[in-house]
């Protein structure tokens, strides 16, 4: 795994405003940055990335189906309990899921290990499919990569055909936080993809979801909401004004109510229970947990519930070295054994590694200046080399 310093292209800016990536720049600043690579080779990807990303996925599987009916592991998670049947029940009834990222620490040498898992609304997509493989095509064609390079990504066809499990539904909706560039882009380019799998979509702000007396969810249009994918995490939806009615509405929802399970932090932890030792975990406790001494005075606490890496922070020998501010952290916190991001050029770089209908198939660069990954890290391309 390296660090390629490389040209950018020319027109990228035009290239990127004509393909619908209007986030390529946030407050004035780079998110999208092609000056540079991540350069890996088939083996690393493989057998470093992919083969684990799989093993992992399963081992989550396998925590749900031990968590799912169990209120001691639901009561870890701060999970409330008037959604245990909600939970329960979509698990139950096999509901799919579309997609994921597990995000890695991997410098192409040891084993890649878990940092956490973007179960529930994972971001950074639409660049992960489409924009960085125009770069890796076009920069084969201007002699910026080599003719040889390949990429891993495949998730722009998976999701084409992850949707077609849908196609029994008479119609999707898409709901998100419009106002967010970011969040908007994301809907969009799912939608496509849903289109183009054959089903017939409307995009809706989460905002605009109304509720009639009949207890369905429903559009602007007063149109039943019968399968809804939201770009809009569980843990908000059972605090929200129409909370409580997710228990009696018909609605099915993308990600469905088991992956709450999967989005929430403690999984880490309990991963590590099931799995004490394996190579692909890190030694991770719930903070009232006396184990959590194992750890001693340098580890990394994270809540329960975090986004973009709010309200997490570095600890070395009993010091906080860095902490992104948020509004996280009343559920609780897990602490994991601090594994510091490979550093290339003094930028630390994280492995995001996709899976769509659990099928490992694509990675996302982020990089920053910073060891806790945010909401303004830089992307980055891949190739293989």
């Amino acid at each position: 795994m390296q660090r390629i310093v490389c040209p950018e292209r020319d027109d990228w800016r035009a290239t990127a405003e004509n393909a619908g990536f209007d986030f390529h720049t946030i407050d004035g600043e780079r998110y999208w940055d092609e000056r540079a690579y991540y350069a890996f080779t088939l083996d690393q990807i493989e057998r470093g990335i992919e083969e684990p990303t799989a093993e992992i996925d399963a081992m989550c599987l396998e925590l749900v189906g031990h968590a799912i009916d169990d209120e001691q592991y639901l009561r870890r998670l701060r999970i409330p309990e008037a959604f245990w049947p909600l939970i329960s029940e979509s698990w139950h009834r096999d509901d799919s899921s579309l997609y994921g990222r597990l995000d890695l620490s991997f410098d192409g040498r040891g084993p890649a290990k878990l940092l956490e898992y973007n179960a529930d609304t994972p971001t950074s997509i639409f660049e992960a499919a489409v924009f960085q493989w125009t770069w890796l095509e076009q920069g084969i064609e201007r002699n910026i990569i080599p003719k040889r390079a390949d990429q891993f990504n495949s998730i722009h066809e998976r999701l084409i055909d992850a949707w077609k499990k849908f196609t029994h539904a008479r119609h999707l909706h898409l709901a998100g936080m419009t106002e967010s560039e970011e969040d908007a882009g994301t809907l969009a380019y799912l939608e496509d993809t849903a289109s183009q799998a054959g089903l017939q979509t409307t995009l809706i702000d989460v905002e605009d979801i109304g509720l009639r007396e009949d207890g369905n969810f429903v559009d602007l249009d007063n149109r039943n909401i019968e399968l809804a994918f939201k770009l809009y995490p569980w843990e908000w939806m059972f605090h929200d004004e129409f909370g409580a009615k997710l228990l009696s509405a018909p609605t099915r929802w993308i990600e469905p109510p088991w992956k709450a399970i999967l989005s929430n932090k403690g999984i880490l932890p309990l991963l590590w229970e099931m799995f004490p030792n394996h190579p692909n975990l890190l030694p991770a406790y719930f903070e009232d947990d006396p184990d959590a001494a194992r750890l001693g005075t340098s580890f990394v606490r994270k809540p329960l519930y975090s986004r973009e890496g709010a309200n997490v922070a570095l600890v070395s020998a009993g010091t906080t070295l860095m902490e992104q501010q948020g509004p996280y952290g009343a559920e609780g916190f897990i602490r994991q054994a601090f594994a510091p991001l490979p550093s290339f050029a003094d930028q630390y770089a994280v492995v995001g590694s996709w899976l769509v209908d659990h099928t490992p198939c694509g990675l996302s660069i982020r990089e920053d200046e910073n060891p806790i990954t945010g909401n303004t890290s830089r992307f980055l391309p891949h190739a293989i080399v």
